[in-house]
């Protein structure tokens, strides 16, 4: 018999395909060793290829469900993903920190599916988005991602803002010039994630399980550069399980 696992909560979308959002955060952690609970932000109807239509749980219902299960369980880290807009998100990180001001908080900024639907319309309020950075123990968006959170900024130049607040995992998956080169950005500066292989094959929710991973490396005890660096490889072996948009789970 094995020892009791750490626990991790999920905060995000249900995808009926399960290649990304709450079931993908769920299948991740059971990886990792971790046992995983999760809250539905909203319900989804996508497939690997086509998003259809959204549905956003009450505001108050996922917070009540935060508070409910934060004081039911020892919560050992907290993954968010996909919310309605900024307001919400920094709602429900003001709820996690009221109960436990220390608990590793990892922000999955889901601005817009892989198909282009937007989840977030219209501007980005700046005070709203520092407040809620300064909760967080890291943020992980893509480039596209970065650049919506700071207008008027390229990438890097946005994450280097960005990280003025909280620590910033700049994903490459979507970079000509880098592709698959992740920048971590640090108050004390920027850590380079070199991928372990050239050739990959793109997967529909991998920024769920990138972020997911590196939730459950903090919950085991990880420091964040080691999380983000077994998350990175991790995901890799995902984006490479098979040819298809649908990955497997295998470490």
């Amino acid at each position: 018999m094995e020892p009791p696992r750490v626990i991790a909560l999920c905060i995000s979308g249900m995808d009926p395909s399960a290649g990304a959002g709450i079931l993908a955060d769920i299948k991740t952690f059971e990886q990792h060793k971790v046992y995983g609970i999760g809250i539905t932000t909203a319900q989804t109807l996508q497939t690997e290829n086509e998003f259809v239509s959204i549905r956003w749980e009450k505001e108050s219902d996922i917070i009540d469900a935060v508070n409910y299960l934060m004081k039911q369980y020892r919560v050992a880290a907290v993954k968010i993903g996909v919310v309605q807009h900024i307001q919400s998100l920094c709602n429900i990180v003001a709820a996690i920190r009221e109960i436990d001001p220390a608990v590793p908080i990892v922000a999955d900024p889901v601005i817009s599916s892989t198909s282009a639907f937007t989840f977030w319309d219209g501007a980005i309020d700046e005070s709203l988005l520092i407040k809620v950075l300064k909760m967080l123990t890291i943020i992980t968006p893509n480039l596209q991602e970065a650049e919506r959170l700071s207008p008027g900024s390229d990438a890097p130049a946005a994450a280097r803002i960005l990280s003025q607040y909280c620590p910033v995992l700049l994903k490459g998956g979507h970079n000509v010039e880098y592709p698959g080169y992740d920048f971590l950005y640090m108050p004390a500066g920027i850590e380079l994630l070199v991928p372990e292989t050239e050739k990959v094959f793109p997967k529909h929710g991998s920024g769920c399980v990138l972020s997911s991973s590196i939730t459950a490396n903090l919950a085991v005890g990880n420091p964040l550069l080691k999380a983000c660096v077994n998350a990175k490889s991790f995901t890799e072996h995902f984006l490479n399980s098979n040819t298809s948009l649908l990955g497997y789970y295998v470490r």
